[in-house]
This record gives C-alpha cells, sequence and structure tokens, in this order.
C-alpha cells in the first residue's frame, strides 16, 4: 500500500467519492443518515476539504494496487499528532492497511518532534475503539461537541505515546 500526500484536484474528489462511500456505509448505522448527510456536506464536502488543507491540515489518499481504499488526514498541534480522519472502504479492512498508515503516520509524528498521537472515536463505534485499543491507544475520556443543526459528536478521546511504541501490548 502506498500513501500520497493530496495535492491535487483529482485526489481530492477521490477523497470525496471516498467519503460519501464509508461514511454512508459504516456510520448510518451509529449516528443515523441526517447526521451523516449533514457531516459530509460540513466536514468531507470537497469545498470543506479545500479549506481544512488552506488551515493546515494534511490529507493522505492510501492507493493499494492502483486503486484508491482509504484516507487520513491529520494537523500538526505542537508536540501532538492529531488524526482527524482515518478511513478505510469496509472490503479493504482487516488487511493491515490501517496498521501500516498509523506506522507512517507515527514516523511523520516524531519528524515533527511530536510525543503523541490523538484523536476522537465516537463512542458507539465499537469495533474502531478496539482496533485502535490493540495498534496501542489509551481511552482518555469523554468528549461531547455541539456541531450545528442539533447535532452533537460524542466520543472518546485517545491518544497513544510515541515513547512506547515498543510496547507490544
Amino acid at each position: 500500500m502506498l500513501l500520497f500526500k493530496v495535492t491535487d484536484e483529482g485526489q481530492l474528489e477521490t477523497i470525496v467519492e471516498l467519503a460519501n462511500i464509508i461514511w454512508y456505509e459504516h456510520f448510518i448505522p451509529i449516528i443515523g443518515k441526517a447526521q451523516v448527510d449533514y457531516m459530509l456536506e460540513n466536514f468531507q464536502s470537497k469545498e470543506s476539504i479545500t479549506k481544512q488543507i488552506q488551515n493546515g491540515v494534511i490529507y493522505f489518499l492510501m492507493i493499494e494496487n492502483s486503486k484508491a481504499i482509504g484516507y487520513a488526514a491529520i494537523t500538526l498541534m505542537g508536540s501532538e499528532l492529531f488524526l482527524n480522519k482515518f478511513y478505510i472502504l469496509s472490503d479493504e479492512r482487516n488487511k493491515g492497511f490501517g496498521r501500516q498508515t498509523l506506522s507512517f503516520l507515527e514516523e511523520v509524528a516524531r519528524g515533527q518532534d511530536c510525543d503523541k498521537i490523538s484523536l476522537t472515536v465516537n463512542k458507539n463505534n465499537c469495533k474502531t475503539i478496539k482496533a485502535y485499543q490493540t495498534m496501542g491507544f489509551s481511552n482518555l475520556g469523554s468528549i461531547v461537541l455541539d456541531i450545528g443543526e442539533d447535532f452533537i459528536m460524542d466520543d472518546y478521546k485517545m491518544e497513544k505515546k510515541l515513547n512506547s511504541l515498543e510496547q507490544n501490548d
């Protein structure tokens, strides 16, 4: 699997296509169609992603055998790399691509003198929470954010300290 920093319009359009496939499939059972529609329009549209990139968010496209299979987005925040987005097509999950991507992002973090990677994950996204825990993330507790239109993000904040990467928990 290869990771490419998103730098052009075609890659951006691919991210939007992936977001629509992954979000409708994965998140409707967790947060409902209305909130998925809202979040895609406000956070994963071409315009929104373009603004995010202009504000320092870095998007990566995952490619396997010439096929886009997922994407990730990060923000560097001092000594912390925040993993804003991390999504893989359902038929490409459980093949090690998530672990490969996280390993790549750990190297990015180290190269920027970050000592941890953090993220948020919906409290009802149980398989994903378990996957993050398997990859060394700890649950730091609840975060509830109003994202507008009477929708909330009811998440856990998770963190992986990079100085303990060598441990196999």
